[in-house]
């Protein structure tokens, strides 16, 4: 998809889709605030419980499709709602250039 504003491409997250963490991303636990947090250029998410999950499997060598998967398996709950859910998620991180698909 083209943005109207900028010209530049979106990045799509698919099932297809290997994500990952730019090297200016960080996701690591942080024992002052005993939580996990994604520390980015100027900026720190700290991130729920689920999004926790979904990130630690983000490490640029498993399909999304894997991610699901494994999602799914883990947590006992039902595939289209994973995959809807996680594709959300990761489509929201990848637009704000914390995640590359």
């Amino acid at each position: 998809m083209m943005s109207e504003d900028s010209g530049s491409v979106r990045p799509a997250v698919t099932e297809e889709s290997v994500p990952r963490l730019p090297r200016h991303v960080k996701f690591r636990f942080d024992q002052a605030r005993d939580a996990w947090v994604v520390l980015a250029p100027e900026k720190v998410f700290m991130p729920d419980e689920i999004a926790v999950e979904i990130l630690k499997r983000c490490n640029g060598s498993t399909t999304l499709r894997d991610i699901i998967d494994d999602l799914a398996k883990t947590f006992e709950a039902d595939r289209d709602t994973v995959a809807s859910d996680v594709v959300v998620l990761l489509q929201d991180l990848a637009d704000k250039g914390i995640i590359t698909p």
